[in-house]
């Protein structure tokens, strides 16, 4: 096999399987660097038909960056960084099923994430992610400038207080600011930096003058064509740029399994527009 990726893109503006390579080995340096070119060009990436162990999979993350605490959720055995996210046949509830960011709450959110499949449902759980630089681009030129100057807060707490009532592990409150508009450090590409999970308001703004935007934003990102949507199968890797695209998982599949490894990786400061 060659070092050289096959990156096929998946939609018009997020998303690429990657092929012709192998996660189970060690990467070569243009491996990793064409890994991390896609992800910077399409937000998140995809692998087919791989079999990787835990530790393969915690060896793959971190040649992107150092792996962020796990602090709510129940974690692989012998990987802390590693997170089990798992629906049982009789749980009705998902993890994820709502479009998000993960953990934008802390001061440096983390920038990337490796979502390995162990255990698939017979149909559904499909995942599914949104371009926020599209979302960016398709704005009037009016308010991309209004939105360019703006900060805004991002909260755990309605998050938060239910994992917490599900797992019976202490609620941290946690608030962070953060621009909402960001650069990507690669390609300089301006992408929304809100999400309807975390963000509560613009930051010198109550929350009530900020509803109306935000809920726009909110919705605006949703929008089928700056979408893709990966259906699992035995063997699939997800990385997707957690600054750059929202998730959504499908909660399609009751009375079925569904098991998944997930590690975060910790970003850097945020750059403004």
């Amino acid at each position: 096999m060659s070092d050289t990726l096959l990156v096929r893109p998946m939609s018009g503006h997020a998303g690429a399987e990657i092929d012709n390579v192998d996660l189970s080995k060690p990467l070569c340096v243009e491996q990793k660097n064409g890994i991390r070119d896609a992800l910077a060009r399409h937000g998140v990436v995809f692998f087919r038909k791989q079999s990787i162990t835990p530790a393969q999979h915690d060896r793959f993350a971190r040649l992107f960056g150092e792996p962020t605490d796990v602090k709510m959720v129940d974690t692989v055995p012998d990987f802390p960084h590693m997170s089990l996210v798992a629906k049982a046949e009789e749980q009705l509830d998902n993890i994820g099923g709502g479009w998000h960011a993960d953990q934008t709450f802390h001061d440096v959110p983390p920038w990337g994430t490796v979502l390995v499949a162990r255990e698939l449902p017979a149909f559904g759980g499909d995942t599914l992610f949104s371009s926020m630089g599209a979302a960016y681009e398709a704005l009037s030129e009016g308010l991309k400038k209004m939105l360019d100057g703006l900060r805004a807060v991002h909260d755990n707490s309605m998050i938060g207080k239910l994992l917490a009532s599900k797992t019976g592990k202490p609620h941290i409150p946690r608030t962070a600011v953060h621009p909402v508009v960001v650069r990507n450090p690669l390609t300089g590409r301006k992408s929304l930096f809100v999400n309807r999970a975390y963000t509560t308001h613009f930051e010198g703004w109550s929350e009530r003058d900020s509803e109306a935007l935000l809920s726009y934003l909110f919705i605006h990102g949703q929008r089928p064509e700056f979408q893709c949507r990966f259906r699992w199968e035995p063997g699939s890797i997800a990385f997707w740029d957690n600054i750059q695209v929202w998730h959504y998982a499908a909660n399609d599949y009751h009375g079925q399994r569904r098991v998944m490894h997930r590690i975060a990786i910790k970003g850097t400061p945020l750059i403004a527009a």
